[in-house]
């Protein structure tokens, strides 16, 4: 069998330089989504029909498309119609691109989370005197932070392993790095098997720290 695992484990420092290009892009896009989401949200709880028209089309379109068209679209397209996006670098093309696409997974995720939290609670705080700006503070949104946070945490993973579509812009990352090195000595096996390890141990920190949060606020509501 013509594999080389010395190889292989000699490569994988060399990935790791590029991770946290990786991560700054990972975190940036998840920023911007759950911005992106909770507008969307909002829009969708709206009385107002343009505002939840607009966000139904956006979450229909975007949740459609595939994310390397949508990277195509506004790294190479944009330029086409709007000349002032010619200054628009390729990590900032690549954020835009992740974070709009995963904001319209997120707002249903964000609008399932608010739809657990019981009404009687808004109601509740109301006839407390509280404004619904404080309702939602203090009580409806950490409700809903809780419940949202899995499957958002599961979102973060997405991005994670998105970011490695990046490099059809040009931007160097963890796969690209992996990319170039099986192109120059031909051991393809070894060089994404070596990237695949580190996507791996990337999720699995992420997971470990994202399941002490979870149990961090799980205990105001253990018996």
């Amino acid at each position: 069998m013509n594999f080389d695992i010395g190889y292989m484990f000699s490569l994988i420092p060399e990935i790791m330089e590029y991770i946290p290009i990786t991560l700054f892009m990972a975190i940036l896009a998840m920023i911007l989504t759950i911005i992106i989401g909770l507008l969307l949200t909002f829009m969708r709880s709206s009385k107002l029909k343009v505002l939840n028209y607009i966000a139904t089309v956006y979450i229909s379109f975007f949740r459609a498309i595939p994310m390397l068209v949508q990277l195509f679209l506004i790294y190479y397209g944009l330029p086409q119609l709007f000349p002032v996006f010619t200054k628009m670098d390729a990590v900032t093309a690549a954020v835009i691109g992740f974070g709009f696409k995963q904001a319209a997974f997120a707002s249903e995720i964000f609008r399932a989370a608010f739809l657990s939290v019981d009404k009687g609670q808004m109601e509740a705080c109301l006839a407390g005197g509280m404004t619904k700006v404080q309702a939602y503070q203090r009580v409806i949104i950490p409700q809903a932070f809780r419940n949202a946070l899995p499957a958002t945490g599961n979102t973060f993973i997405s991005l994670i392993k998105e970011t490695s579509l990046a490099f059809t812009l040009g931007v160097v990352e963890l796969f690209a790095e992996a990319k170039m090195q099986a192109s120059n000595t031909l051991r393809f096996f070894e060089a994404y098997l070596a990237v695949a390890l580190v996507y791996w141990a990337i999720v699995v920190i992420y997971s470990f720290l994202q399941s002490k949060l979870e149990r961090l606020l799980e205990k105001p509501y253990r018996t």
